[in-house]
C-alpha cells in the first residue's frame, strides 16, 4: 500500500462560538476531522499548512487544539499570515520549532525528508523567508543524505498563481528561496502550500506542486487583475496524498459534499444504455 498522509490548510479558527464570514470554522474543521477519522485513519499523519487561526488569539489556538485533539492521527501545525508565531508555539505542541524560534522543522519518512517552513511576516500578509530561515533551510537540505527525496511544505506560494490579489501577498523572497533549493530541485518530489484557498496543481521549475481550498471560506476564481477580490462559500476540502517509490498522487476531497452517489453498473437484468439514459435522480 502507498504511504498516505493528509493535507489540511487555512482552517481560520476564531474564538469558540464565533462565526467567520457567515460560516462556523470550528464546525467545518470538526467535520473534516470526523471524515478523516472515518475514512482516512490509516494515514501516517496530517499537515496543516498555516492560517490555523484568523486573528492569532490565544483562545483561537485553544479552540484549534481542542478540535485537533479529536484527530486519530498525529499532525504537524504550521503558521500562515493570519497566525501569531509565539502564541502558536505556546499553544501547540504539534508546531515545530527551529533553533531561532521559527515554526520550522522536518520529519523523516519512508519516502524522504519532509521539510516544514515558516513564511510568516507579522507586519504583512505577504510571505517572508528571512536570512535566518533561509539559512536553516540551506543547512537542513545540505545535511540530508544525497539520495534522500524531499517534500516541502510552506504557507505562501513562492511564485505567482494567476489570482492577482493573492499574488500580491505571495512570498517576497521567491528568488532567494529558489536559489537555496536550486541544488536540490531534482530531489524535491512535491511542494505543498496553502494561502490561496483554491485547488491549484501544476509545476514550478519542474517541481510539482498542489494547494487546496481551506476548511472555511474560499477565494473566488478570478484572473482579471482589475476585478474585485472576492471570497466565497465554495465547498471546503482536505487533501489525501498517496506516495510510493514511483508516484505521488494528491486527491482533493470535498468532505461536506452531499450530492447524489449512485452505482455506475445497472441493476441486474437492465441494459447499461437504458440505465444511463433513463436514470432518474431522487
Amino acid at each position: 500500500m502507498p504511504f498516505k498522509f493528509i493535507h489540511i490548510t487555512d482552517t481560520h479558527l476564531a474564538n469558540p462560538g464565533s462565526m467567520l464570514y457567515g460560516l462556523d470554522p470550528r464546525a467545518r474543521l470538526d467535520a473534516a476531522i470526523a471524515d478523516i477519522n472515518k475514512h482516512q485513519s490509516d494515514a501516517a499523519f496530517a499537515v496543516v499548512t498555516g492560517d490555523l487561526t484568523h486573528w492569532g488569539e490565544a483562545e483561537s489556538y485553544a479552540n484549534f487544539a481542542e478540535a485537533m485533539a479529536a484527530l486519530k492521527i498525529p499532525y504537524i501545525a504550521m503558521v500562515g499570515n493570519h497566525d501569531k508565531r509565539v502564541t502558536c508555539l505556546d499553544a501547540l505542541k504539534a508546531a515545530p520549532r527551529d533553533s531561532n524560534g521559527f515554526v520550522q522543522g522536518t520529519r523523516t519518512t519512508e519516502h524522504g525528508l519532509f521539510v516544514f517552513l515558516d513564511t510568516l511576516d507579522e507586519t504583512s500578509h505577504a510571505g517572508e523567508l528571512c536570512a535566518k530561515r533561509l539559512g536553516w533551510l540551506a543547512n537542513t537540505l545540505a545535511a540530508a543524505p544525497a539520495d534522500m527525496p524531499l517534500v516541502v511544505f510552506m504557507h505562501h506560494p513562492p511564485f505567482p498563481v494567476g489570482v492577482h490579489a493573492m499574488d500580491e501577498i505571495g512570498l517576497k523572497q521567491s528568488a532567494e528561496f529558489a536559489e537555496v533549493i536550486a541544488p536540490y530541485r531534482a530531489r524535491i518530489r512535491h511542494l505543498f502550500f496553502g494561502h490561496v484557498h483554491r485547488p491549484i496543481f501544476g509545476s514550478w521549475g519542474r517541481i510539482p506542486f498542489s494547494t487546496l481550498r481551506g476548511t472555511n471560506h474560499q477565494v473566488w476564481f478570478e484572473l482579471d487583475q482589475s476585478a474585485t477580490h472576492l471570497a466565497s462559500h465554495e465547498p471546503p476540502a482536505y487533501g489525501v496524498v498517496l506516495i510510493d517509490d514511483e508516484n505521488l498522487v494528491v486527491h482533493s476531497h470535498d468532505f461536506l459534499d452531499t450530492s447524489l452517489r449512485f452505482p455506475f453498473a445497472p441493476p441486474a437484468g437492465m441494459d447499461g444504455r437504458d440505465y444511463a439514459l433513463n436514470f432518474r435522480a431522487p
